[in-house]
């Protein structure tokens, strides 16, 4: 008797991941989507305080400190570590036995980094691309080594 094996496929970028999976037509369904609140925001409304001001030390005139960071990235690095959290927790649940994570470079890494050891084991497919945007309907053409081709059904031949 054959297993039935589940796939799940995590589409993401810096603020927006889908969780897909296939159906019986072997097209890609999203099951959950997960949103960073953080994506539209203004630098201002992401920060608590202005920069910090120093004086330059051969006039009084004050500069302004540039960031260390850009905060900005740093919400991006947080919900791709979020959306690594999440994966975990499907894991856990039982909710797949594969998965194939989907995601630009850097977005990868960091939702990579935050899988843990048993969820790592599962991936059976990464795919270094931002396809965020593009439908369920035409994603499969990216994802052929790990999807069948979609069979719909149309009408009967005479």
């Amino acid at each position: 008797m054959p297993v039935h094996s589940s796939r799940c496929f995590v589409v993401a970028d810096g603020g927006h991941a889908r969780f897909l999976r296939p159906a019986a037509d072997h097209g890609l369904h999203t099951f959950e989507t997960l949103e960073s609140s953080a994506v539209h925001k203004q630098t201002s409304d992401l920060v608590s305080d202005r920069m910090g001001r120093s004086f330059e030390s051969g006039s009084p005139t004050r500069h302004g400190y540039t960031p260390r960071t850009d905060p900005h990235e740093l919400a991006k690095e947080k919900f791709a570590h979020g959306v690594g959290h999440r994966i975990n927790a499907l894991s856990a649940e039982g909710a797949f036995d594969d998965l194939v994570v989907v995601a630009p470079p850097h977005a990868m890494n960091e939702i990579l980094d935050a899988l843990d050891t048993v969820t790592a084991g599962k991936i059976v497919g990464r795919l270094a691309k931002d396809l965020t945007k593009v439908p369920e309907h035409d994603l499969s053409p990216h994802l052929t080594e790990w999807v069948r081709p979609v069979h719909r059904a149309g009408p009967p031949r005479p």
